[in-house]
């Protein structure tokens, strides 16, 4: 073949390629629309989230919140069928979880969206687990949310241990939905924070943490809430509870280290900062600790425990009449915190009113029969203080 028709061959094959190439295209897109849809899996991503920051070994044992069993999909296949809208798709959720399945509030302990679903009990992070494992099972999509101008607390030995309000959340119509499920209080909320599957995980973590703390298991505890800052290092509630920890171990000057950490994510958390001042108090640095709850009282702070900890100083300095005002700022701040009447009780023993110590007992155990200060000074005034 001479070089011109050489040419000729050559360059009249190239649309043909061109076309080839055109339709080898297509026929791929063809293929990959035809693919089947995979759906995004949150408790796939959680795990991987896990892996990347405590290893895939570790991450085996870490509990998904939210994930359901089998046996859960395969009873929600037959009682939740799919809703035309999505409203409707969410009504028929909660009337599944409060009237087919009756569930029951239950402070303690917290639990996940398989231990809820197989105990129908559980508090308010135990019922959002719940709700979000199953409407992301009918394929909605809810995420946690994180009331920020209500918090839970509790205090042990003069240390506060730090616990979150969340609630579950939907945009719906391009406008912010939250479902609450903390029962018999007015529902006043003004500051929500949508947060991601990992910072809800860790506020699970912390509240398991918190719950053994409370009673008294430190070793438990501490297991717990290292989980909870592993797996969300910037997570000052854990932190905090760590510190908690140390401060209830004796360590101090590490409850000093983990307060400042808390203090640099989060500066002006009053929680944080009366832990801080009592860390101080432990190590005998006094001025320090006055100067720390000065600061936090320059805050204007909505903690009632700051409260209720600057009267004990201000008892055990000899002033009553700024004891009984600090307990009546804590009384403001929150009456149904069992700590607040014990603050009282304490007041009104140190004074000699017995009775009104008696009123004040009789109402932290209303509001926690099982709370152990409560339940000493119970035994106290069974013997007949005088």
């Amino acid at each position: 073949m001479s070089r011109q028709r050489r040419a000729v061959s050559r360059f009249s094959l190239a649309p043909f390629a061109v076309a080839l190439a055109a339709l080898a295209m297509i026929a791929a897109i063809s293929i990959s629309a035809c693919a089947p849809y995979q759906a995004f899996d949150s408790v796939v991503h959680l795990r991987e989230e896990y892996a990347k920051r405590i290893g895939a070994q570790a991450a085996q044992s870490v509990i998904v919140p939210f994930e359901l069993d089998e046996s859960m999909k395969k009873l929600l296949a037959k009682k939740l069928p799919p809703l035309p809208s999505t409203r409707r798709e969410i009504n028929q959720i909660l009337d599944y979880i409060f009237s087919d399945l009756h569930l029951r509030y239950s402070l303690t302990p917290t639990r996940d969206a398989v231990g809820a679903f197989n105990t129908l009990e559980g508090n308010c992070l135990s019922f959002v687990n719940l709700f979000v494992g199953i409407a992301r099972n009918q394929k909605l999509d809810p995420f946690y949310v994180e009331v920020v101008d209500y918090q839970r607390w509790n205090r042990r030995e003069g240390m506060v241990v730090s616990q979150g309000h969340i609630v579950a959340g939907m945009y719906l119509e391009g406008e912010l939905k939250t479902f609450d499920f903390l029962p018999y209080r007015p529902k006043a909320y003004r500051n929500f924070k949508p947060i991601d599957d990992l910072t809800a995980a860790a506020h699970f973590y912390n509240n398991l943490g918190a719950e053994r703390l409370i009673a008294g298991d430190e070793e438990g505890a501490e297991r717990l809430l290292q989980i909870a800052n592993d797996i969300a290092p910037t997570f000052e509630k854990a932190i905090n509870n760590l510190g908690v920890v140390s401060a209830r171990r004796g360590n101090f000057e590490r409850a000093l280290e983990l307060y400042r950490r808390g203090l640099e994510i989060s500066p002006d958390d009053s929680l944080i900062l009366t832990n801080l001042a009592r860390a101080y108090q432990g190590l005998g640095r006094l001025d320090e600790a006055q100067s720390t709850l000065a600061k936090v009282e320059s805050i204007n702070t909505t903690n009632p425990f700051f409260f209720v900890y600057e009267s004990d100083v201000a008892l055990a300095r000899g002033d009553q009449d700024r004891a009984l005002e600090y307990l009546t700022k804590a009384l403001r701040q929150d009456s149904e915190v069992p700590e607040v009447h014990l603050g009282f009780v304490k007041f009104y023993l140190a004074v000699g009113d017995v009775e009104k110590a008696r009123y004040h007992l009789e109402r932290a155990l209303k509001l926690d029969s099982t709370n152990p200060d409560a339940l000493s000074y119970a035994k106290l005034l069974m013997k007949g203080v005088q």
